[in-house]
């Protein structure tokens, strides 16, 4: 929730909040990413990911889900526009550019998928886009335009996975997101929080010309260590942004904190139940 947990996009309507970006790319590394590990998981499962996979990841922000595709023995290519994110993506996936051996079928392209084109002529045989959509107004438009750049370097037959939120009444964080929808307000056609629809993830593939191939359900709860982490955590998604142009960070930390409260447990951590869906299609 990504990236990005979804995708940041800038408001149509005015500057761009006052946050310190690489602050914010860490906090996503170290806190926040990390909760949709059982998404990545159940697809490379699924999808038998393994030597045989060439992977491209759109939004691969600081590279976790590339890092457990590599561990499988995949190829991969990670694309994002985040130098912030992609520069820790680094850190993680070419610890030493210079030796050949620790990255050997490992790309980090900074910039849109039409940058990220594969060596072999065959194409990406699994093309993953893990930011889940069904949050923000406007989110799957922004994932069709990244797949209309992306699918022309995927093989015939290829797998592309598209991921978003799970129905609001199955995601306790939803409840939470409100706050960001009530504060942004008076930002009239900003991107903000929308509740997820059943098809969300079907009609970005039928607008994309893919095939469905089937689809599931993961559980991926949020759990932080205190209220301070799961504030820091959320408001790395960007999905506060419009919050904070429209008020304050501070406004936004205090009521993103009161609304956490009831999610917090007597020894301080905060555990909030989501399920999120994917939907696996094909390019024909």
């Amino acid at each position: 929730m990504t990236p990005t947990l979804v995708r940041q996009h800038p408001s149509r309507t005015g500057a761009a909040p006052r946050v310190d970006l690489r602050a914010r790319a860490r906090d996503w590394s170290e806190i926040q990413e990390r909760m949709l590990v059982p998404l990545y998981e159940a697809v490379y499962e699924r999808l038998d990911v393994g030597p045989a996979t060439r992977l491209l990841g759109l939004g691969c922000g600081s590279g976790l889900a590339l890092l457990m595709a590599a561990s499988r023995g995949a190829a991969i290519t990670g694309v994002d526009t985040s130098s912030d994110r992609l520069a820790l993506a680094r850190e993680r996936l070419l610890p030493d550019e210079r030796d050949t051996r620790t990255h050997t079928g490992t790309r980090i392209v900074q910039g849109s998928p039409a940058e990220a084109a594969p060596a072999d002529a065959a194409g990406y045989t699994v093309v993953t886009a893990f930011e889940p959509i069904g949050c923000l107004a406007g989110d799957a438009e922004g994932l069709g335009e990244l797949l209309a750049e992306a699918l022309p370097l995927a093989g015939r037959g290829a797998a592309v996975v598209l991921a978003g939120w799970g129905p609001p009444e199955r995601c306790t964080t939803s409840t939470v997101l409100r706050v960001a929808a009530k504060l942004a307000e008076p930002l009239r056609g900003a991107d903000v929080w929308r509740p997820t629809e059943r098809d969300d993830l079907e009609h970005v593939a039928e607008r994309a010309g893919l095939r469905p191939d089937g689809s599931g359900r993961v559980a991926c709860p949020f759990g932080y260590a205190d209220a301070d982490s799961a504030v820091r955590g959320l408001k790395s998604t960007g999905l506060f942004d419009p919050a904070i142009t429209a008020t304050d960070q501070v406004q936004v930390d205090k009521e993103l904190t009161e609304a956490l409260h009831p999610y917090q447990r007597a020894d301080g951590t905060v555990w909030m139940p989501n399920v999120f869906r994917y939907l696996v299609a094909r390019v024909p």
